[in-house]
Order: C-alpha cells, then structure tokens, then sequence
C-alpha cells in the first residue's frame, strides 16, 4: 500500500526531468495555425465608403435556434465554411482555396484582390470552430471550441479541467485525421520537458486527446464490476431461494 501511494505521488508531477532546476530554456517547434478543411472564417471587409465594401461581407443572422421565433438582440454575422477541399465562395472572386494559409496569408491576398475594385479595403480574418476533443481521466471531458492562433496539449488539458489523479501523465494519446481513410496517433509524456519539441505538441483542428487511467483506476474498475456481478448473482439466488421456500411452504399447508 505504501508502495503504490510513493508511485501515485510522483506520477502526478509534469515535467519530472526539471526537479531541481531553478531555471532554464525550453526548446519547441516553429508552430504557424493554418486554415483546414471544415474550418469556419469570419471574414469583414471596410473601407472609407462603407457601401462600397457592403457586398463583400457575408450578412448578419439571427443565432436563435431553428424554429424559434425568438429574436436575438445580437445578430451574428455569418460565417465562410471551409469545404473538404479546402475552399470557399467569396463574393466577387469566386472559389478561393484558402486550406494552408494562415488568417495573415489570406487577409494580404484578400486585400491585394479587393484593391482591385475598391480603394485601400481592410480587410479581418478570424478562424472559429477550431475544435479539439477531450475525453478519459480529466476532470471536465468536453469539446474544446477556440479561436487561439496556437493551442498546444497543455492548453486543452487546461481546459477540460487538467488530469485526474488516475490519469497516466506518460501516455496521452493524440489521434489526428490526416485524410480521409488515416488517422495518425501520437503518444506524449508529460514527465518529459521535451513534449515542446514534440510534432504534436500543438494541436490542429478536429484532434482527438485521450487521456488513459492508470493501473489503480483500472484495478477498481474490476473490482467494482466483480462487485456488482457478485451482487447480481446473489440477488438471484436469494429471490430463486424465497421462490423455492414459499412453493415448500404452500405445499406443506395444502
């Protein structure tokens, strides 16, 4: 017992290869967000005329559900839906395949196409939707929405409430879509100060982070099953006994 409660204790700990450092540099990867496919873009184009700039910006909707005849006091503008091919209709300009770019990328090329019909547009991009999945041994397993240019595997445990403390801090799992028949996975070690060099230490859209429990979470797991099957069985046995018992008992009156 006092065994396993020393091996719990230091597995909780992040970055265990920095004990007793008092400071030093990480290293990490160049990391740029680039727009995918199913991304969603709110894309606002202005200008000094305002009319002149009217039919590039997508008109505003009412978020309210479907159905509802409930108006929002907020109306929200729609938004460019990346299809799978990485493209999107804009007015004027037609099809632009956007899937590779960064919202910079896409804001410069916008700016030089619309400078063409009207003087010194600007141009905003932001990326929405951007989606990542949290489920096993964290404490708020959800469905991360943001629109951070950068969001690493630090950030989206953060989110879901960081670790339980059955969690396997040595082996969570990244699970990335990278076509349309392949997912690739990607395990990353948390005791590990190196994970900022890892390629999948920042997260793209639509990754999945599974979190796996450790040897004591799944030992009571069995051990609650086993439980629950002992109890099952002898639940039936005693109803079964009282079934036979009252039968004996009628009989023996009759």
């Amino acid at each position: 017992m006092l065994s396993s409660c020393r091996t719990v204790k230091k597995d909780l700990t992040y970055f265990q290869d920095l004990k007793g450092s008092e400071s030093g540099v990480l290293a990490t990867v160049p990391h740029t967000n680039t727009i995918e496919p199913e991304n969603s873009l709110m894309i606002t184009v202005t200008s000094e005329v305002p009319d002149a700039t009217a039919e590039f910006n997508l008109p505003n909707v009412n978020p309210a559900s479907e159905g509802s005849t409930q108006l929002s006091v907020n109306p929200q503008q729609q938004l460019y839906k990346v299809d799978k091919d990485g493209n999107i209709e804009f007015p004027r300009l037609g099809k632009i395949h956007v899937a590779g770019m960064t919202t910079y990328e896409l804001k410069s090329y916008l700016v030089k196409e619309l400078g063409k019909y009207v003087k010194d547009p600007l141009v905003n991009v932001t990326m929405t939707g951007y989606r990542i999945v949290v489920m096993g041994e964290v404490k708020s397993p959800q469905t991360v929405v943001t629109t951070a240019d950068r969001f690493s595997v630090l950030d989206a445990l953060a989110q879901a409430g960081d670790l339980t403390d059955y969690a396997l801090r040595d082996n969570i799992l990244v699970l990335r879509q990278t076509s349309a028949d392949r997912i690739e996975y990607h395990r990353i070690n948390l005791h590990d100060s190196k994970i900022t060099q890892y390629p999948y230490f920042w997260l793209k859209n639509n990754d999945v982070v599974l979190v796996s429990p450790n040897e004591i979470k799944e030992e009571n797991s069995k051990y609650s099953q086993n439980n629950a099957y002992k109890l099952s069985v002898i639940s039936t046995v005693v109803g079964m006994s009282s079934a036979v018992i009252s039968l004996i008992m009628a009989l023996a009156v009759k």
